[in-house]
């Protein structure tokens, strides 16, 4: 009999939960991305290896990110209340809800990937994510 090689085993991988606080109505869908690439944050969707999610929009829902990899991520969160899948706006501020990993206020522009990154290791993580809407 021949034996051959076992794969290597994967890394440990594990799970990111999160809670979205201050979602104004359960209209349409909260979209949500988490990337590990600073250079495509926080349009992470077009990221190809980017976690994405959506979820039917509630005060307090939750999702989970599966099989993640330990590494630095952040999450860019959009309440896309027309299901459209693009943050509308209104002379540039956006209509609809926005949301990011670390909860950072947001004034004149989406926050930085510095601002919003946290690590993920072999433990799951659970955050809050607080929308906000400025319309």
């Amino acid at each position: 009999m021949i034996v051959g090689m076992l794969p290597a085993a994967a890394p440990n991988r594990t799970h990111v939960d999160v809670t979205f606080e201050d979602v104004r109505n359960s209209k349409g869908l909260i979209r949500a991305c988490m990337t590990r690439e600073p250079r495509y944050f926080p349009h992470c969707e077009v990221d190809p290896t980017a976690h994405k999610l959506s979820i039917p929009a509630a005060p307090g829902a939750t999702l989970s990110f599966a099989d993640v990899a330990p590494g630095d991520y952040a999450i860019a969160a959009l309440h896309d209340e027309n299901r459209d899948g693009k943050v509308n706006r209104s002379l540039g501020i956006p209509r609809e809800g926005v949301g990011f990993s670390r909860s950072p206020r947001v004034k004149f522009a989406p926050p930085s990937f510095a601002a919003t990154r946290f690590p993920v290791g072999a433990e799951p993580v659970s955050m809050n994510i607080r929308m906000q809407y400025f319309l």
